[in-house]
């Protein structure tokens, strides 16, 4: 036999205890107490014997707690589950990318199919409120708002003399609207043959410009000219400071004005000076980089009066009313000022603009202007009422001309982007753009009596002629040898004057 047959296997039993420990318990407590006392003899705290397996400790086990969260969470998400089985999303997958885009979340995740997103969307939705894409709409609507609200033109009470000033330009308006309207109608009345052949008559002329005369008008660049309204005299402004009167078409110095003490923006004539006007009263304004205008008479060479209020900021150009009573300024504050000059004060003070208002043009009737910034927009204003009743949106960079036909209601403006753009004031939209230079536009007229033709000055050192009808390029005036800054046209139609970078001005005229 092995060693394994000796070995005898005794199942232990099981002991049952019956009936409650707590005497044995308490019995123990009490011999414990009274061997504490007999060895020390004083009371204090019982010392357990080493071999009592009994644990102490401050720490709870919140089991319970800890239970309860984990089953609420478990709960929460069953409920979303079925919150997003009960959402109803749109099965159309462009309308789930629109939506997802609202939420800020991607729109299309690796490996996703539209179905997929839908599910994801649902998901979404089940966390934040399955009105969440409703409020973001309606946020980002009224945001849109308040940015249109920002952007629009507000109004406000002006003073008892600009109340003057509108109710005189309006008197003044009308019967030269109804002129206007008249000169047109007997226009219209003529003969297409007539019409026919003094356009062409007018297009042979200018055709065959050329220099009619070069004068060096000063030592610095001449940044603007303007004929008088009798066209026998030449007014230019000059970084140096002056301003001189030339005659035409000798081109003599007849005046130096000396008061500036900075770039010299504009300087005008009175509409009625030359004409009507004595010599002694304000005929010329002039403006400067430093926020001065002044004015001067045909006798001496100090000014006789300053237009003080907009230092410390650049006044860019100036334009008579054509009443000559009311004188319209372009500020670098972003504003544009109507002083009037009976009065002796400033009746408006126009904001609109974002950035600075750099041109200034009157309507032949005295009814409206248009102004022309730097933030590529132009904008018309209703004189007798105050309200901006055109935006002009179009041109990419800044506007540096702007200049209203004698039809009244054709405006051109010249654009830092290279085009010339025209307007119908009628139907409050643009009407042709033309690609006009190979650089910025410095300037553009229209031709002043009949509007039959404009012309434009760019920095690509020439000046362009342009019919009226078909925006077509009739000449390109070339000769100077820096960027032509400005240029006008006679009352007579006789001349065109350019000035420039160059320091010179030139005066064209048919051979």
């Amino acid at each position: 036999m092995s060693d394994d047959e000796d070995l005898v296997y005794v199942k232990k039993h099981r002991s049952i205890h019956y009936g409650s420990l707590e005497e044995q318990e308490r019995a123990r407590l009490a011999a414990l107490a009274a061997a504490g006392d007999d060895s020390n003899g004083e009371s204090g705290p019982s010392v357990l014997p080493e071999n009592t397996q009994i644990h102490i400790s401050n720490e709870y086990m919140e089991l319970e707690d800890a239970m309860s969260k984990d089953k609420q969470a478990l709960l929460e998400e069953f409920e979303r589950r079925k919150k997003a089985r009960q959402i109803n999303v749109s099965t159309d997958d462009a309308e789930v990318k629109r939506n997802l885009r609202q939420l800020g979340e991607p729109i299309c995740l690796f490996g996703e199919g539209p179905a997929e997103r839908r599910s994801r969307l649902k998901d979404i939705l089940s966390c934040i409120g399955e009105d969440a894409i409703i409020k973001r709409r309606e946020a980002e609507e009224e945001r849109k708002q308040q940015e249109k609200d920002q952007e629009s033109t507000w109004y406000h009470e002006g003073p008892e003399s600009l109340r003057t000033a509108r109710l005189w330009i309006a008197y003044y308006s009308l019967p030269r609207a109804k002129e206007r309207l008249e000169e047109a109608r007997n226009l219209r009345d003529l003969p297409s043959a007539t019409r026919t052949a003094k356009t062409q008559d007018l297009q042979k002329k200018l055709h065959v410009l050329s220099i009619h005369s070069s004068q060096i008008g000063d030592t610095r660049p001449i940044s603007y000219c303007q004929f008088s309204p009798n066209s026998k005299l030449l007014a230019t402004a000059s970084w140096s400071g002056l301003c001189k009167v030339w005659s035409v078409p000798d081109c003599e110095l007849t005046q130096t004005l000396r008061g500036h003490t900075c770039n010299v923006g504009a300087v005008i004539f009175h509409p009625k000076a030359t004409i009507s006007q004595e010599e002694t009263v304000c005929n010329m304004v002039s403006c400067a980089a430093d926020g001065s205008v002044k004015l001067w008479d045909f006798k001496n060479e100090e000014p006789m009066a300053d237009i003080e209020g907009h230092m410390p900021h650049r006044v860019s150009r100036i334009a008579f009313h054509p009443s000559g009573r009311f004188l319209g300024t372009c500020c670098f504050d972003s504003s544009w000022r109507l002083w009037d000059l009976e009065q002796c004060t400033e009746v408006l003070h126009q904001e609109g603009h974002c950035k600075p208002v750099y041109c200034i043009s009157f309507q032949t009737d005295g009814s409206v202007c248009a102004t022309g910034g730097l933030d590529s927009f132009g904008r018309v204003w209703d004189l007798r009422t105050g309200r901006c009743i055109m935006f002009m949106e179009g041109h990419l960079k800044s506007v540096y001309g702007v200049d209203f036909s004698p039809n009244g209601y054709h405006i051109a403006t010249a654009s830092e982007d290279n085009s010339c753009k025209i307007w119908d004031l009628r139907k409050r939209a643009i009407l042709y753009t033309i690609p006009a230079h190979a650089n910025l536009l410095s300037d553009v007229k229209f031709q002043k009596s009949g509007g039959d033709y404009l012309a434009t000055a760019s920095y690509d050192n020439t000046a362009k002629i342009w019919t009226n009808r078909t925006w077509q390029p009739l000449k390109t005036l070339s000769g100077h040898d820096g960027k032509v800054m400005s240029l006008d046209i006679s009352l007579d139609n006789q001349y065109i004057a350019t000035s420039s970078y160059d320091r010179t001005f030139k005066l064209w005229a048919p051979e």
